[in-house]
């Protein structure tokens, strides 16, 4: 019965583990509005929004200012990695750690949706940098 629910529990966690595939589309999205953004391309950085959120900012213009104002180390991103991928209810949430332009880390989850096809960023929060690191 023990290895039944070990057996189980694997097939489960293999199931809901994001495919290297949707990680590096993921990853790829993510670094491109990043990009965008360092251009003062909010035209291109607004493309890689999901409809949700095309729709509370209307305009280019209203979302780059909300992110120049709310997210600066997304504004204006040093370094940039990606950490852990993970499947939960409410959608794939990427992790990912910004040094900014003064040298400070930040930490970051990103919420993905696919959208016909194409990856979209539906959301992002911060996090404790202290409390992923450790």
């Amino acid at each position: 019965m023990r290895r039944f629910l070990i057996v189980l529990a694997a097939i489960t966690m293999a199931g809901t583990a994001p495919a290297p595939a949707q990680e590096a589309e993921i990853e790829t999205v993510i670094r491109e509005q990043l990009d965008a953004f360092l251009a003062e391309d909010v035209d291109t950085a607004f493309e890689y929004a999901s409809p949700s959120i095309r729709n509370m900012f209307r305009t280019p213009g209203n979302f780059g200012a909300m992110v120049r104002n709310g997210y600066p180390m997304v504004w204006r991103p040093g370094e940039v990695r990606f950490g852990l991928l993970e499947d939960r209810d409410d959608g794939l949430w990427q992790r990912v750690y910004i040094t900014d332009a003064a040298g400070t880390g930040h930490a970051l989850e990103y919420q993905m949706t696919e959208v016909e096809g194409h990856w979209r960023i539906s959301g992002v929060r911060m996090l404790d940098l202290a409390a992923v690191s450790a």
